[in-house]
């Protein structure tokens, strides 16, 4: 396995990153309403980070990438 290395492709990236913002939204109820689980959203953190730094561990694990590649 090749851990630390980029394995997150720019499409899931981008997806991640709005996922991420969305629900960091949600979670300091901007836009949102306050319903009692809006601690849920802190959860938005993975996708954020994840996407931000290119690395998933749990695509790592799974030998996934959505990198392309360059024969």
């Amino acid at each position: 396995m090749n851990f630390f290395c980029r394995n997150v492709g720019r499409f899931d990236r981008v997806l991640r990153i709005a996922l991420g913002v969305v629900l960091l939204a949600y979670a300091l109820s901007f836009g949102f309403p306050a319903t009692g689980f809006n601690q849920l959203g802190w959860l938005g953190l993975i996708p954020l980070v994840t996407g931000l730094i290119g690395y998933c561990p749990v695509y790592a694990v799974a030998e996934i990438s959505t990198v392309a590649r360059r024969d």
